[in-house]
């Protein structure tokens, strides 16, 4: 870590001077890309907004090392507060390793109104890097300890950190997470708006008179307005404006985002149109639909994806949808292992914390065009049937009434079972004792059955009127739910819950919920008998069903424990 100092000098002639320069070129600038606009949308060109790179935007001018030549363009799009990390996207797609670039944080330590103002230049590693969509990649930046004024990246040079900087050409407000329109995709005639703030109500259908809809560039030069068609949670759907109807590939890169009828601010935005849609399509409309397809949010659960995705392909999962919410392990390691196995895997870079409910809609979108059955249920919840068979599953949902759009399994929760250290072997071998009484299930929907809100409460969907649910007996299949593992592992849920609406557990409130653990409190501090508890019952069935049936006869081990060939 290194601080630089900056010292940005002009006198008040010179600062007039610029000043009104600067004004004149701003509204030059203003009309003509008002004028351009206007022209991108009702002439034949086929370029999409988002191509123009002269409307790319960029408040900063792109820092750089006097000796280290930039090896591409890239500039910082968005800059989002969170609270224990900013993330950055990126305007280029490829992903760049992590140790090639800094955080540079602009810190004013003097008074702004004067003409001298003095900056300190924060350096800090990148945390971590991603791709994001098609025309985007992302970048997390570490939170530093004193307030700054803005945050850039820099390309390092070797393990020099003291490069001189260029400053930003203005300072541009980060965007808290708190209130922002985060993600959007075209459905068919409309728009659906992933976003915070609009404090609608939980596990409810709200009233979508009492919003409108925006789409223009992010600059906020032009703006379309359409009127919410549904809204539930932190999801908006919304007619999508004439123009783009007409011609959709010129949508590309435009901004989206609502606004209440009693407040005309619209909410500030980093969702653009295209990306995921454009990245589903291509190639896959004339294919015939995958049977059952499974979709998970995961934070560091590298360690039970082989197990879980190979376990359930043999019962009859197609293909996953693996929603990473900002994991620090090896899952794109593991996930390349599965796919060179042949495993259908689409891993999806999800950064927006608290928004499980959301992720899951924004996941039923994406299936749609590719499944007809989607499961959502987690990485350590596995299915069990009383008759274990290959491809059990999939005949499930294949063989049902067109009148059923979701089949609810319920979960049986499994307890550490005296272990001490995580099972070599895995979870479904490892742990085998239980709570007695079943808790909650998890679903497996029609997508194209769904609500037109998109409403979800993790473990189930609103569907469509006239639709219905199942819900499986016990006597056919359970889950297993191998939720209380041994402490070092489940200690980890102290860190965030990934649901919007379910309280981080660090708080002093809802401590007798059924989502937390019976009997913990706010810290984590394991106590001192949890390999014993939640044992009421021994059920080994599922264990003794995999080392009869899935263990190699001469090593003894399970696909999941073979390391890669």
């Amino acid at each position: 870590m290194s601080i630089t100092h900056i010292v940005m000098d002009s006198s008040p002639d010179q600062t007039r001077k610029r000043n009104q320069n600067q004004t004149l070129a701003q509204k030059s600038l203003f009309l003509y890309f008002s004028f351009l606009f206007f022209l991108l949308f009702f002439s034949s060109s086929h370029h999409s907004f988002y191509s123009h790179t002269s409307l790319q935007p960029s408040a900063f001018a792109t820092p750089y090392s006097a000796t280290t030549k930039l090896p591409v363009s890239l500039y910082v799009h968005d800059r989002i507060l969170f609270p224990d990390h900013v993330l950055l996207t990126l305007s280029n797609p490829q992903v760049f390793p992590p140790h090639k670039l800094h955080c540079l944080y602009y810190i004013l330590i003097n008074n702004p109104a004067l003409s001298n103002p003095v900056y300190d230049v924060l350096v800090r590693p990148v945390l971590s890097t991603d791709r994001y969509d098609e025309f985007r990649s992302i970048a997390r930046c570490p939170l530093p300890s004193r307030n700054f004024s803005a945050v850039e990246l820099s390309w390092r040079d070797g393990d020099n950190d003291n490069q001189p900087f260029r400053f930003p050409v203005k300072p541009t407000a980060q965007h808290s997470f708190d209130m922002l329109a985060y993600e959007v995709a075209l459905d068919n005639d409309t728009a659906v708006i992933f976003v915070k703030g609009l404090n609608l109500r939980p596990h409810k259908i709200s009233n979508a008179s009492l919003l409108r809809c925006h789409f223009g560039p992010q600059n906020g030069a032009f703006w379309f307005t359409t009127k919410a068609v549904a809204a539930a949670q932190e999801v908006v759907r919304c007619e999508l404006p004439q123009s783009i109807q007409n011609n959709p590939h010129k949508a590309r890169g435009i901004s989206a985002t609502v606004s209440h009828v009693r407040d005309e601010a619209m909410i500030p935005s980093v969702a653009k149109i295209g990306g995921y849609r454009e990245e589903i399509n291509r190639g896959n409309k004339k294919k015939n639909k995958l049977e059952l397809c499974a979709c998970t949010m995961v934070w560091n659960q590298a360690r039970a994806m082989k197990e879980w995705v190979m376990y359930h392909a043999w019962l009859g999962v197609e293909k996953w949808f693996i929603y990473d919410n900002n994991s620090d392990d090896e899952i794109d390691d593991v996930v390349r292992e599965l796919e060179v196995k042949g495993y259908n895997i689409n891993r999806v870079a999800w950064p927006w914390i608290k928004s499980q409910e959301a992720g899951f809609s924004h996941c039923s979108l994406r299936a749609k065009e590719e499944c007809k059955w989607v499961g959502f249920f987690d990485v350590d919840e596995f299915f069990y049937f009383n008759e274990m068979r290959r491809n059990a599953l999939i005949s499930i949902v294949g063989n049902l009434s067109n009148s059923i759009a979701e089949i609810r399994t319920g979960c049986l929760n499994f307890g550490p079972s005296g272990l001490r250290t995580h099972p070599r072997n895995g979870v479904s071998v490892g742990y085998t004792c239980r709570l007695r009484t079943p808790e909650r299930h998890k679903s497996i929907i029609r997508p194209d059955l769904l609500h037109v809100s998109l409403l979800n409460v993790v473990h189930h969907f609103e569907l469509k009127e006239g639709f219905r649910s199942l819900n499986m007996p016990q006597s056919v299949a359970v889950i297993n739910h191998y939720k209380y593992q041994i402490w070092e592992i489940f200690k980890a849920k102290f860190f965030r819950r990934v649901a919007t609406y379910v309280v981080d557990w660090k708080e002093d409130a809802n401590i007798g919920s059924k989502d937390r653990a019976p009997g913990l409190g706010t810290e984590a501090i394991e106590p001192r008998d949890w390999r014993l508890r939640f044992c009421e019952v021994w059920d080994t069935r599922l264990r003794d069903f995999l080392l009869s049936s899935f263990a190699d006869r001469e090593t003894g081990l399970l696909p999941w424990e073979r390391s890669s060939e």
